[in-house]
C-alpha cells in the first residue's frame, strides 16, 4: 500500500464537500462512497460524531476507503428493494454497485465500514469480479 490520506472530522453535512475535495485525487467513485458513508453516520448516529476517513491505494491501483465511527451497534444494512425516487436508502446500494467488495470490521472503540474500488485504465473504477459483502471482527 502507498501512503494514503486520513481525515479526522465531526460528522456534519457542512463537512461533506471538504471530504470530497480532500479525496479528489482518488476519483469520483471514492469521493461518492466516502460522502455516502459519512452521510450514513450523520443520519444514523447524529451530527457531531467523530469520524475518521482513511483512503489508501495499492500498487495495482485498488483503492481502499474506510470510515470509522464510535458506535459498534449501528450497522449498515443493504436494502433489497431500493426505490429510485426515495429520499434515503440508496447510499449502500450505490456503494455496493461501485465497490469490488465492502464490509464492516469491529474494533475496540467502534466500527469501520470499508470498501475497495478497483482501478481501470484511465484512473476510473471497475466493478468486474465483485466479491460479496463480508463482515468481520477484529
Amino acid at each position: 500500500m502507498r501512503p494514503g490520506t486520513t481525515l479526522e472530522l465531526l460528522a456534519a453535512p457542512a463537512e461533506l464537500s471538504g471530504v470530497r475535495r480532500a479525496l479528489r485525487d482518488y476519483g469520483a467513485d471514492v469521493q461518492l462512497c466516502a460522502s455516502e458513508l459519512v452521510t450514513n453516520v450523520i443520519q444514523h448516529l447524529g451530527e457531531g460524531v467523530p469520524v475518521t476517513v482513511r483512503v489508501s491505494r495499492d500498487d495495482g491501483g485498488r483503492t481502499r476507503l474506510e470510515v470509522t465511527d464510535p458506535d459498534p451497534r449501528v450497522l449498515p444494512v443493504l436494502r433489497a428493494d431500493v426505490d429510485v425516487d426515495a429520499e434515503s436508502g440508496r447510499g449502500l446500494a450505490l456503494l455496493d454497485a461501485l465497490a469490488l467488495r465492502w464490509g464492516v470490521t469491529h474494533g475496540s472503540g467502534g466500527k469501520t465500514v470499508w470498501c475497495e474500488i478497483g482501478a481501470e485504465p484511465g484512473g476510473g473504477s471497475a466493478v468486474p469480479g465483485r466479491d460479496p459483502v463480508s463482515v468481520a471482527s477484529g
